[in-house]
């Protein structure tokens, strides 16, 4: 029953994905193991949006790690749960909340050691900066924890790189890349060194530094941004983009023209009640990262109820085929509009 359930979500949210984006670009799908074990290794720039986008395009069945602080509430604590989240426990939500990492470990080493796949976000923490950040060293204890306990378990990890073009726009455009399989067998030992985990840890960056748009944090990285985004480059093209960065030569791309900008006021208006409560939403969020977030949540839950209604009331004020016409243009002119509207650098 749970698989049925995640698998229908999965539907759901890749559905409601369709029409919210642009155009999501997948590469190396092939390099994702059909079985075994699996540990996505993923770069976060967007809040609840990335393992959203990640295993919405992904064949595998996939237990995700997130922050504990999501799990307050009970009836969140089960949704979250019956969708194969897990919660991992940081030094913001209490030293003494750190204890209970020794049963989230557990079921990871049982995960892994069933040969099932499972998505962490090694840097810690989202940032909407176009940087892959320094990662934390928390997984190896768990691929190495797994394979301390059983020897044979052969561990897939798969970076895998996002990135997006404009993430707080509607619709928004968005490039997922998953990298060439490391198996963290070749980087086990029985005694472990910091220059062990250094290095397994250099292997996930450097490739997660290619399969997205990776610009070092330092003091030229505002101007190098601001350089792109001048130049209106479409950053969902990785490799381009991280050669312009490598050579400094920054080639402007015209703006394309907004064919569909007059379908604007018809989409606006007919989710009228829907774009009024994300203003509200919108006033209540804190953290650049989850705008996205928020706005994909609102829309999936009331834009085609709201669609839904106005049928209703359409099919009791005139007749059926009114009702089936004004829901198809309904559809139909969101649909248009989220893939022909162009999607700026920022």
């Amino acid at each position: 029953m749970k698989t049925i359930w995640y698998y229908f979500f999965k539907i759901l949210l890749k559905t409601s994905l369709f029409f919210m984006t642009k155009k999501i670009i997948v590469n190396g799908k092939e390099n994702i193991p059909k079985k075994g074990a699996v540990l996505f290794m993923v770069n976060h720039p967007n809040g609840l949006l990335d393992p959203l986008i990640v295993t919405t395009n992904n064949p595998r069945t996939n237990y995700f790690l997130t922050q504990a602080a999501s799990f307050k509430k009970p009836l969140v604590r089960w949704f979250l749960n019956s969708l194969n989240l897990i919660p991992i426990y940081r030094i913001r939500d209490g030293v003494s909340q750190l204890n209970k990492n020794k049963g989230v470990f557990e079921k990871c080493f049982n995960l892994l050691n069933n040969h099932k796949a499972l998505m962490i976000f090694p840097e810690g923490s989202h940032d909407k900066r176009r940087s892959v950040r320094r990662l934390s060293k928390g997984f190896t204890r768990i691929v190495f924890g797994a394979i301390e306990r059983n020897p044979k378990l052969q561990i897939q990890i798969i970076p895998v790189g996002i990135t997006y073009q404009n993430s707080s726009t509607y619709p928004f455009k968005v490039s997922l890349n998953y990298g060439t399989p490391i198996l963290a067998n070749d980087f086990y030992k029985p005694n472990l060194t910091h220059s062990d985990i250094t290095r397994i840890k250099d292997a996930i960056s450097n490739q997660l530094k290619v399969l997205s748009v990776h610009i070092p944090l330092n003091e030229n990285y505002e101007k190098r941004v601001e350089k792109l985004n001048s130049a209106n480059v479409d950053f969902t093209k990785v490799d381009e983009v991280n050669s312009m960065i490598k050579s400094k030569i920054i080639i402007a791309k015209e703006r394309g023209a907004n064919f569909v900008k007059f379908l604007r006021p018809i989409v606006l208006l007919n989710s009228l009640i829907p774009w009024l409560l994300w203003k509200y939403v919108k006033n209540k969020i804190t953290e650049d990262e989850f705008v996205s977030t928020f706005k994909f949540g609102v829309g999936s839950l009331t834009v085609i109820p709201f669609f839904l209604v106005n049928t209703y009331i359409i099919y009791n004020l005139f007749s059926l085929k009114s009702s089936i016409i004004y829901f198809s243009c309904s559809i139909l002119i969101l649909l248009i509009y989220s893939k022909f509207h162009p999607t700026p650098s920022r």
